[in-house]
């Protein structure tokens, strides 16, 4: 069986984000990059998945800054292989992504036919989950996404997935393989790998690197970015002292004072 996990460089969260100077996109020099929390999920779900049957596993990544650090500690936590793809311009929008990643994976020696490709379900910017989908639509494959527990039958050719909903609710969906899976959290948590054995695998391994091979508007039509801009503070919050009574009428006063009694 074949693996294929596709992984994103997201901006950390816990830095101050700065503005490029035109307005648009995020200042790269001034931001770090990790890699996405549900896509190191989605390796982790694929490691436990070779443990099992005995799976090739390749991680996949747009090229992004600190992403060899991210691709050799997926080689270190046990992926057998590493592809880089090189050649878009920073801040690349979700849909030339997803583009990319579907031609490389179509083009790239070794790639394909991919029995299983996983990634995170979304990322901190790119809350709406979408490269998945558009990568399974691109590959004419079933996506399944939200996934929180993953196992193949005996054959190895369906696999049985639980997806969560809205409200506790979960789903159990048996999926003909190959298929596409958004990945929300593995069964266990990513493991911990030591920096010894990240900086063992810097030596002794290597990450192949594949041109992304799109055309000069990405191959498809993506919304563009006008303006970004930061959070402006708004006034304090009011505190309404006194019994419950005089509180009662002065929260009724203000929210009559807006129009909403």
């Amino acid at each position: 069986m074949r693996i294929l996990v596709l992984m994103k460089m997201a901006p950390d969260v816990v830095e101050e984000l700065e503005i490029a100077p035109g307005g648009t996109a995020l200042d790269l020099d001034y931001v770090r990059m990790i890699l996405s929390e549900s896509d190191d999920h989605a390796l982790e779900q694929a490691l436990l998945l070779k443990e099992r049957h005995g799976a090739t596993v390749t991680a996949l990544a747009l090229d992004a800054p600190e992403v060899d650090d991210a691709l050799f500690t997926a080689l270190a936590k046990g992926a057998d292989r590493a592809v880089k793809i090189a050649g878009l311009d920073a801040g690349f929008p979700t849909s030339q992504a997803a583009r990319a990643m579907s031609q490389a994976i179509a083009q790239v020696p070794g790639l394909s036919p991919a029995d299983l490709i996983l990634t995170g379900v979304q990322a901190i910017d790119d809350l709406d989950g979408l490269i998945a989908p558009m990568v399974a639509h691109a590959l004419d494959l079933p996506y399944l996404g939200i996934v929180t527990r993953l196992s193949l039958d005996a054959s190895g050719r369906t696999a049985l997935a639980t997806k969560e909903y809205p409200g506790g609710v979960r789903g159990e969906f048996e999926v003909k393989l190959p298929a596409v899976l958004g990945i929300q959290a593995a069964e266990k948590p990513p493991r911990y790998v030591p920096v010894a054995k990240v900086r063992a695998a810097m030596k002794t391994q290597k990450i192949d690197s594949a041109p992304a091979s799109l055309p000069a508007d990405g191959g498809c039509a993506a919304a563009q970015v006008v303006e970004m801009k930061r959070n402006e503070p708004a006034g304090h919050a009011e505190m309404l002292d006194g019994d419950p009574e005089s509180v009662s009428d002065k929260l009724c006063g203000i929210l009559t004072g807006h129009g909403l009694l």
